[in-house]
């Protein structure tokens, strides 16, 4: 085995966070192994909450970037595991990244009229507001809360930690799971219709 594939294969052998210690030092081999680990695992995170390749692609390169400038933000005493750090980086993202896209909410009322627009596109479209509508209330209430406060009122998730009087952590799994439950509820409701 030559020298490079023996390199390779010791980084292989690393645990993420010997790795990370490494990339903290500028090895760019340490850095390419956590990337090829992860890369995939992390898109599939972020597909699932933007709902859009090409966003959840950036989304990836974007964390890994990030960690590649600042690998110093993950400090082992924090941090029990290099994955479940990261794993909040790519959540984060995602949600910078949804908040960025929100459409323009009009206040109760206002009417736009969209001429091209078919009347079966607009009920389809109206119907789905409803079942969503339906489907939130039919998530447990914090959940709802943590989605509401952070999805519909805009508000930062330290601060609608805050207002909920839970750990950041805790709103983070609260709305992870809310929206894995209105994605399952979503999907058991098309396989029926």
């Amino acid at each position: 085995m030559n020298t490079m594939a023996a390199e390779r294969q010791a980084l292989n052998d690393e645990t993420d966070e010997a790795l990370i210690e490494l990339v903290t030092d500028g090895d760019r081999g340490a850095f390419a192994e956590l990337a090829k680990r992860h890369s995939k695992r992390y898109y599939r995170v972020a597909y699932r909450m933007v709902f859009n390749k090409n966003d959840a692609e950036d989304i990836a390169q974007e964390a890994f970037l990030k960690l590649w400038d600042k690998p110093y933000l993950w400090e082992r005493n924090k941090h029990s595991k290099f994955s479940t750090w990261f794993y909040r980086v790519v959540v984060n993202l995602c949600i910078d990244r949804n908040r960025k896209k929100r459409p323009f909410l009009l206040k109760d009322g206002i009417e736009i009229v969209d001429n091209k627009a078919s009347t079966v596109d607009s009920l389809d479209a109206q119907q789905k507001k409803q079942i969503l509508k339906k489907l939130i209330l039919g998530l447990p209430e914090r959940q709802q809360v943590a989605l509401n406060l952070c999805y519909y009122e805009g508000i930062s998730n330290k601060e609608a930690a805050d207002i909920m009087g839970v750990g950041l952590k805790a709103l983070q799994s609260l709305l992870i799971r809310g929206k894995n439950t209105l994605r399952e509820k979503t999907k058991q409701y098309c396989e029926r219709g």
